[in-house]
Formats: structure tokens, sequence, C-alpha cells
């Protein structure tokens, strides 16, 4: 892959990639995708094609029920860094949907990073404070940075968004709860959601994101590492040498597939003390005790919380 980046560093001008629509219909079509419970989505595949490279740099499942915007419901990435969305696992959110369903109350309000929160909608039918694709912020490749307006162009233009200046809005201010100290980012959470009974949804790669968006409140490096067989011992040495070796302060690691995990790290001290990253299972937090939100569900990557109305004491 090395030529395209070359190729897109010395070539400023539009979107440097665009979606290939390969083929759609029902959920019978796409049986491997697991959505047996949702018989009433249409489902389309498209590739990420680059000008200049033979074969597809990523590939996605759209969702869609009706004449609605499409959702990104799951995303494959065939190349080393992340490009457009970050991978998730499809089986983890066909789980997570319909625990939350069934447990949250219908007059509820959801909170999640913008992708979670329209995927979150789609299964659910629950109320999400975010409903618009909001693109930011924008995962692509360094290289691609002289190109960063063309792809956000594209990609508004693409999904349709029409998202409001007070949506935009709300969502800066989420990611600054996520970014602040718990207190203080409990405290936006509930201004969020307006007193109402609230979950917030937060996943490991939220950390990449939201270092991505705020670099200045909440530093995170990745680096992706083999399984070797599922060797997880092996892993957890090799995961905790990177930490050492780059001074980060601590980490968590989320399986990709069946060969290969992603161990997301912290890089200073106060990156660790941020409400993300004590939500999420790190090495220096305990989700179970934590006291500013409370944990209600977890499912692979995915970790709920319910807002308290009031803020307890995390002690």
């Amino acid at each position: 892959m090395l030529g395209w980046f070359a190729f897109l560093w010395f070539s400023p001008g539009p979107a440097p990639y665009h979606y290939r629509l390969v083929e759609e219909g029902g959920i019978d079509k796409f049986s491997k995708l697991g959505l047996d419970a949702w018989p009433d989505l249409g489902i389309s595949k498209q590739e990420i094609i680059v000008d200049g490279v033979d074969e597809p740099v990523a590939v996605g499942y759209l969702a869609r029920r009706g004449n609605t915007k499409p959702v990104m419901l799951a995303w494959e990435n065939y190349t080393g860094e992340p490009v457009v969305f970050v991978n998730n696992k499809l089986s983890e959110l066909t789980l997570l949907a319909p625990a939350i369903a069934k447990h949250v109350p219908k007059d509820a309000v959801i909170l999640a990073w913008w992708d979670t929160s329209r995927q979150i909608q789609l299964l659910t039918g629950l109320e999400t404070v975010f409903t618009s694709h909001l693109s930011g912020p924008l995962v692509a490749p360094s290289l691609w940075r002289p190109r960063i307006e063309a792809i956000d162009k594209y990609e508004r233009e693409f999904w349709g968004s029409t998202a409001s200046a007070e949506e935009k809005g709300k969502f800066q201010r989420f990611a600054v709860a996520l970014s602040s100290e718990p207190t203080e980012g409990a405290a936006i959470l509930r201004e969020l959601t307006g007193g109402r009974e609230a979950y917030v949804v937060v996943h490991v790669s939220d950390l990449y994101k939201l270092g991505l968006m705020s670099p200045d409140r909440i530093g995170v490096a990745y680096k992706d590492f083999p399984l070797k067989g599922g060797d997880v011992h092996g892993l957890s040495a090799m995961v905790k040498r990177w930490l050492l070796d780059n001074n980060y302060t601590s980490q968590t690691v989320h399986g990709l597939s069946e060969e290969n995990a992603r161990a997301y790290f912290l890089t200073d001290d106060k990156s660790k003390d941020t409400l993300l990253a004590q939500m999420l299972p790190m090495t220096t937090s305990v989700p179970l005790d934590f006291k500013a939100v409370k944990l209600v569900h977890k499912e692979g990557g995915y970790w709920v919380y319910k807002i308290p109305s009031a803020q307890p004491s995390n002690t």
C-alpha cells in the first residue's frame, strides 16, 4: 500500500477514494452478517476504492430501513492504518442491541459516539441524542491530510448528512465530557440529556476517535498485534513491552479477529484520569467500582452505563 500513500501525498485534489457498490438486498442475501432479528433491513455492500490501487482498501456493510438514510453497520479495513471508519465486530453489536432494547426504558435517551448512536437507533428504535452522520473526526491516514476538506465534503454528500449546528455543538460537548475528569464529565452528560433517564454507551475504539478529535485533552496511541493461535499470554507480554518501551501510562486490548488484536494506549498521566479512560477496561481503571456513572452492561468492546440523576462521590 506504500505506493498509493506516496502518490496521494504529492497529489492534492478531490477525495482520494470512493465507495463502490458491490451488491445489495435483504438480510437473506447477507446471511453471514447475523441480522435475522431485523428482517426489514436493506443491506448494501460497499468497497472503498482508491485510484491506482487494484484491490479495495476496505469494505463496509450499510443498512437502512425503507427510505431512511443508510447506517454503517460493519467495517473491515485491509490496510495497516484506520481508513474512514474504525474496525468493529458486528457480532458484538447484534448482541448489544437486543440487551439495550430489553433493559433500557422506552422513554430513556442514549448517548454514544455518533456512529454507535446511529447503529443503536436503527437496531433498537430507542431515542439517541445523536442521529446524523457527523463524519468527524475524519479517520484518515496521515498522508491524506492535504485532502481533508475534500474528504469531508465527499463523506457528507455520500451519507446525505444534514446535521444541524445544534447537533454538532452537542457532539463537541460530548467529546469534552469524555475527555474531562469524571465528576465534570458526568455533569456534562446530564446536561446533554436534559435531566431525563439516560444511558451512555462507549466502545474501546472511542479512545482512538476521541484522541483524534481532542489530542490536547487526551493522548492516545494504538498498535495491532498478532494473536498467534490465540496465545493470550504471549499477546499480553508483547503489549506490556510496547507500553514500557514507549513510556505509555495505561492500555487496553480489543480483539479485531481470530488472528489480530488492537491495543490502545494512553500516553500520559492526565489521559488516564479522563471520564472515558475510567469507563473502559484500562490497566488503570476499575469499571465495576466506578461511581461517576454506573455500569449496567458489557458486550465485547461495548460498555453501557447509567447516568445518575445527581453526581455521586467517586470514591
